[in-house]
């Protein structure tokens, strides 16, 4: 379409509609200025174009904290936080890109995706990206695009993942008739962080990304990753999923985060399995002695996390199945403490002046325990508030659900307690559930 239709489609009743479903009644005025901000922004850099319009979402992890790379299990649901993109193709191989919030603009050839030294962040995961899509017999070409997005760069809600499914997807349909399974482009995004970011992460980011909605994924199959959508609504409890943001992103703490995966590898080596899913809790207690020896404790205390993390996810599915919303929480503490305990992913342990994700976490459980707290004398109409180290850890922003008529209250305790000022964007996000993954709307919307 022309960037004049760009801007009727837009207002039109059938993706008014869809604003609503993605980004809740309350937000149409603000995404429909958005998107019109993302159609100018085209125009002006790239003129007129046959122009499409792309959505990828952010995602929160409720359970299942560092497990995928070691094919466990998870629990997670995108977010309405998300990256948008406006996009033309065009037949000269390559790739233009211009992103408003990151003040990027570059280009890339799609015969060159040869990993560039010292090339990192957007131009490396679509290098990446592309030569993904080129091992697996994929069709790849050029495209100019605009990008911006609201999804908290840094702080654990998947930022770079919602990037790469995006540019996953624009391949996808541009080049591929849409017909690339998500698991597929979940992997050449995966691929693209490990090869060219040099980042070790495993499939949950862009798997809970592109699918949409709560879902149980369970990795045991890595190329064909167990999806399960869970028919389940926080607001329909009157609880809200809070995200506060604690001051310090994790970019440059890539080694405190790859050394999760690979001690955890560490113990199934020992068994002579290459990830602990296919190593038994009991074999590990029979080998205890040996294997602390060879791995170091932490090792094994992360290896503890992961069997325990696995059941913890299958109960806590069971749970919402089954309406007992009061256990569902108690198991979301329940994981938040091993991570804290047993995973030791909070703070870095070097950095001793710098724990912030230790204080946002004490602070919550100090509200919770004041406001609502979580034990076995509370009655079954009570509402307890419960709270967790959110995505990879170390630093970048922890997870709580709470009631919603407590969530103005926990906002102005937080921003006050962390020295937010009036005048700064503030650190407590109230999310939302978004039903669908990564789209093209002009493609949903015919």
């Amino acid at each position: 379409m022309t960037i004049a239709e760009a801007f009727k489609f837009i207002e039109s009743r059938k993706v008014q509609d869809l604003f609503a479903e993605l980004y809740g009644e309350n937000s149409l005025k603000e995404q429909t200025e958005r998107y019109a901000l993302l159609i100018k922004h085209f125009a002006e850099r790239f003129g007129e174009s046959d122009l499409r319009i792309f959505s990828s979402p952010g995602r929160s992890e409720i359970s299942g904290n560092h497990t995928d790379h070691n094919l466990g299990k998870v629990l997670a649901a995108s977010i309405q936080l998300d990256c948008i993109g406006a996009v033309s193709k065009t037949d000269n191989g390559v790739i233009t890109v211009s992103d408003k919030t990151y003040n990027e603009d570059f280009s890339i050839d799609v015969a060159d995706t040869a990993a560039h030294a010292g090339e990192k962040g957007s131009i490396a995961l679509i290098r990446g990206i592309v030569q993904g899509f080129k091992d697996k017999g994929f069709a790849v070409g050029g495209f100019n695009a605009l990008f911006t997005s609201n999804v908290i760069a840094a702080a654990g809600v998947s930022s770079s993942a919602s990037f790469e499914m995006i540019i996953c997807l624009i391949l996808n349909n541009l080049y591929n008739g849409g017909k690339i399974p998500v698991s597929e482009m979940a992997s050449i995004g995966q691929f693209a962080e490990n090869a060219y970011w040099y980042k070790n992460s495993g499939l949950l980011d862009q798997m809970a990304c592109a699918s949409g909605g709560l879902v149980a994924i369970d990795f045991a199959d890595p190329r064909v990753p167990k999806i399960e959508k869970i028919q389940f609504d926080f607001s329909k409890e009157h609880y809200s999923l809070v995200i506060t943001n604690t001051g310090k992103g994790h970019a440059d703490l890539s080694a405190e985060y790859s050394s999760i995966p690979l001690e955890m590898k560490s113990v199934a080596a020992f068994f002579g399995k290459s990830v602990l899913r296919e190593v038994s809790l009991e074999e590990l207690r029979a080998n205890l002695k040996n294997v602390r020896a060879a791995c170091g404790d932490r090792a094994v205390m992360r290896a503890f996390h992961f069997f325990a993390e696995n059941n913890r996810v299958d109960a806590e599915i069971a749970a919402l199945k089954g309406g007992r919303f009061n256990e569902f929480l108690r198991l979301v503490k329940e994981s938040g403490n091993s991570s804290w305990k047993w995973l030791q992913n909070v703070a870095v342990p070097a950095e001793t002046k710098e724990q912030s994700i230790c204080v946002a976490l004490a602070l919550t459980e100090q509200f919770i325990e004041e406001n609502c707290p979580l034990d076995e004398a509370v009655s079954k109409s009570a509402k307890p508030g419960v709270c967790r180290v959110h995505g990879g850890g170390f630093a970048g922003v922890i997870m709580a659900l709470l009631p919603e008529e407590l969530t103005a209250k926990y906002k102005e305790f937080m921003q006050n307690a962390l020295g937010f000022s009036g005048g700064e964007k503030s650190p407590v996000y109230v999310m939302s559930i978004r039903p669908q993954g990564s789209i093209e709307l002009t493609d949903k919307i015919q």
